[in-house]
């Protein structure tokens, strides 16, 4: 049994217990997991007052489906986190944002876009990742960080910048071993 084992069997039963109509544990399921998802939400959307509203939505999400919630299929801070994940994302594709993240990737994939810093985080394999994904190429660099770090699809991607979708695929393929390779060696 690994040391996360009880937390993770603890975490399914407040589950189960919310799926029963259990406001109270509702209320430990937050308190338990509210500060992950909302670093999720706010990162993804990186406004804090946004960030407070869809996790208010997040919540009401397990509330509504915590019966759907299937242990052996996942464990239950991935199934949260996916839950923050996917309404942080609807919600910014319902917005104007959503667009303007678009055309700029657009902009990169034709070499226009401006280049900045993206904020991986602080310690030393975020300074890594940082320093690996400034490395790539502008256009699997901008794909990559679209589709892993704001959620955009590969469809929705190519259809942007106007590339074929297997381009598209290529493009975060490439960009991925590049990756691999810069992180492996360090």
């Amino acid at each position: 049994m690994t040391a996360a084992e009880p937390a993770r069997r603890h975490l399914v039963s407040t589950l189960e217990r919310v799926a029963q109509g259990d406001r109270a544990a509702l209320r430990e399921v937050y308190e338990l997991t509210s500060a992950k998802l909302y670093g999720i939400c706010l990162h993804i959307l990186g406004e804090q007052a946004l960030a407070e509203d869809v996790l208010q939505e997040v919540y009401i999400h397990v509330w509504q489906g915590a019966g759907r919630f299937d242990p052996a299929r996942a464990s239950p801070i991935t199934w949260l986190c996916m839950i923050a994940r996917n309404r942080a994302i609807d919600w910014r594709r319902s917005s104007h944002r959503y667009e303007e993240a678009l055309l700029a990737a657009r902009g990169a994939a034709h070499g226009t876009a401006q280049t900045g810093e993206w904020d991986y985080g602080g310690d030393d394999r975020a300074g890594l990742l940082r320093r690996c994904m400034d490395a790539l190429e502008e256009s699997p660099r901008t794909s990559i960080r679209s589709a892993f770090f704001e959620g955009f699809t590969y469809s929705e991607l190519a259809a942007h910048v106007d590339v074929p979708l297997a381009t598209m695929k290529s493009w975060v393929r490439r960009g991925l071993a590049q990756l691999r390779r810069c992180i492996d060696n360090g």
